[in-house]
């Protein structure tokens, strides 16, 4: 962050966090250590996605301590079926010595010192995943040290709250004929909690996935926003099929209709439908994501701030994103760490095709099993009435349990 001084001039009038001998002089911070907590969970009932079974929760937590004493929090994210020791052994031995003794103010530095020696082995997965978490806390301090929000350091907020969707609908025993009520039952609920939007797990088969969506659009109205979420279940044929048999049904995206790699079949597959695709879960930093936006294969895309690369990283995105027009819309599916992370970074992103009506971010809201989505800070997200507020407090505003930290350590 080389203007790091000049926005600390421009707000001299903030009261500052930490000891400085004047508000007009620059705070010189060194990181001292680097702390990661590979945290897991098992579940008591496990679920089902498309993928496999998930039989346990779990989270790469790291937490970045300073000479000034200022403690900076982030996440990796577990995707899918990922063990959290992945991320949390590149974090021991690659990543965190290469940025103790550095200033955390750095992030753009920090950010290319890191994916520049792990680009021959890592540029993506796990790897990336472990430098998203490093950068998020970076950003936490720096916008610490200042007493601002990340938000603002991220360019201020297009808006003072985000809609919430509810993702969920998992299956927890395939192929029963209970299931359907089942999940037709969580849609009503979910409105009945406040919630205008949610996104139904499909790729159990074309046909169960089609009179899946139908049910629950029935039951729900059509006041309430559906998407669906393939997990990458088919090849181009089957997600087509899928995406005919339930375009009359206002789905407001398609979310990884086909494997993350198959670019020319994202291609395929919108050309082919009237229903937005969306993806990039599973992709990493602004060279993975320019293959999906700039090859036109998508209609939205989905960078993950704690799997991504981190705040840094999803600002590359975000800009090339808006030059070809694109939506980004996080994916949200980590501990209460990552969903902070996740709210600021969406209160920072602008619309890719401004209008009065146009569509706005929406956050995922993980109402599935998730300890450390509710134990592991004291402040964590809650939705109201469909809605999240954006909080104000400097850096990402978690206060984390190191109690929950220490009991779920891996």
């Amino acid at each position: 962050m080389g203007g790091r001084v000049d926005l600390a001039m421009a707000i001299r009038n903030l009261d500052c966090p930490i000891h400085c001998q004047s508000r007009q002089e620059a705070i010189h911070l060194k990181i001292t250590d680097v702390k990661v907590y590979p945290i897991q969970s098992e579940l008591e009932q496990p679920f089902a996605f498309s993928q496999g079974w998930v039989t346990h929760r779990g989270a790469t937590i790291v937490q970045v301590l300073t000479d000034e004493g200022l403690v900076g929090w982030g996440e990796a994210l577990c995707m899918g079926l990922q063990s959290p020791v992945i991320a949390a052994a590149t974090v021991r031995s690659t990543l965190g010595p290469l940025v103790i003794g550095e200033d955390p103010t750095n992030v753009e530095v920090l950010w290319h010192r890191m994916y520049n020696h792990v680009r021959d082995y890592g540029p993506k997965g796990a790897v990336v995943g472990a430098i998203s978490a490093i950068d998020i806390a970076l950003w936490d301090i720096t916008a610490q040290s200042l007493g601002v929000p990340v938000y603002k350091l991220l360019g201020g907020k297009f808006r003072d709250r985000v809609q919430a969707y509810a993702t969920g609908f998992y299956r927890v025993d395939i192929g029963s004929k209970s299931e359907h009520a089942r999940l037709v039952a969580e849609a009503e609920r979910h409105r009945a909690n406040g919630f205008q939007a949610m996104k139904v797990k499909v790729g159990f088969g074309v046909q169960d996935d089609i009179t899946l969506m139908r049910s629950i659009r029935q039951a729900v109205g059509d006041e309430v926003t559906l998407m669906m979420d393939g997990n990458h279940a088919y090849g181009v044929i089957d997600a087509v099929r899928l995406g005919l048999g339930v375009e009359d049904l206002s789905i407001r995206w398609f979310e990884e209709p086909v494997a993350p790699e198959h670019v020319d079949g994202y291609r395929e597959v919108r050309a082919k439908l009237n229903i937005p695709i969306a993806g990039g879960e599973a992709e990493y930093t602004v060279y993975g994501f320019r293959n999906l936006v700039g090859g036109r294969a998508v209609d939205v895309v989905q960078p993950d701030v704690c799997h991504a690369g981190g705040f840094t990283a999803c600002r590359h995105i975000a800009a090339l994103a808006q030059a070809y027009g694109v939506q980004v819309n996080p994916h949200v599916w980590g501990s209460s760490i990552g969903q902070m992370a996740s709210l600021h970074l969406i209160a920072a992103l602008p619309i890719a095709n401004h209008a009065l009506t146009a569509p706005e971010p929406i956050f995922e809201y993980d109402t599935s099993s998730h300890p450390f989505r509710t134990q592991l800070i004291e402040n964590p997200i809650e939705q109201k009435d469909g809605w999240i507020t954006v909080p104000d407090t400097p850096g990402l505003g978690v206060r984390v349990n190191l109690e929950v930290l220490e009991r779920y350590r891996v």
